[in-house]
């Protein structure tokens, strides 16, 4: 009995230790940050039989008047609240990274500043690689690369994808015909979420 008690106190005195220590806990996260999920969209399936990934959707959190939002390309570039872009994805599962070493104040203005070149921008179904429409892992692609000079992820072309699977191939069909851009250049969700340059400070 007496080594049951001693157990007991033991595991107790862990958690403590853990809790106090804000184990397990949910990071604060700071402006700069990239989200990715799983969104719901109708070619999501398609993004992640492509890029072997689960990965399908991205945006850059920014703190506005204290609440966090996300600025992101689903639609026309804009803001939504960091809680309904949680809600909106598959299961809410996310994951949240960061660049390696803090940003400077001038440089999150720098980004910010370079993100406000993309408001309003319609979201581009084709992938295009030009500025007149924008997709969502090409907006945090450039948003960093033009204002810190700092890939977040590995620029492809489309043919580097598997377009194999009849509901890719679909999708292709629909969109381009018989004239698809094999040689577009293209960056995915995934080249973002494995990212050599960037950390990993949350995922649920």
């Amino acid at each position: 009995m007496k080594n049951l008690l001693t157990m007991i106190f033991s595991l107790f005195l862990v958690v403590g230790i853990a809790n106090a220590n804000g184990a397990g806990a949910k990071p604060t996260f700071k402006d700069g940050d990239i989200i990715l999920q799983t969104s719901q969209s109708q070619q999501s399936e398609a993004i992640q039989l492509a890029t072997h990934s689960k990965w399908t959707h991205v945006g850059i959190i920014q703190n506005r008047n204290g609440t966090p939002y996300v600025y992101e390309a689903a639609g026309p570039v804009g803001y939504r609240k960091l809680s309904s872009f949680i809600s909106a994805g598959s299961g809410g599962k996310y994951m949240v990274r960061r660049l390696k070493g803090d940003l400077s104040t001038s440089q999150l203005s720098k980004l910010a500043n370079v993100g406000k070149t993309f408001a309003s921008k319609p979201y581009d179904i084709y992938f295009g690689w030009d500025d007149s429409r924008i997709y969502c892992s090409e907006l945090v692609w450039k948003m960093y690369s033009r204002a810190l000079g700092v890939s977040v992820g590995q620029r492809q072309q489309l043919k580097d994808f598997d377009l194999s699977h009849p509901k890719v191939q679909k999708i292709l069909r629909e969109r381009y015909g018989n004239n698809i851009p094999y040689e577009e250049t293209v960056v995915s969700p995934e080249a973002v979420a494995v990212s050599s340059n960037l950390v990993t400070v949350y995922q649920n």
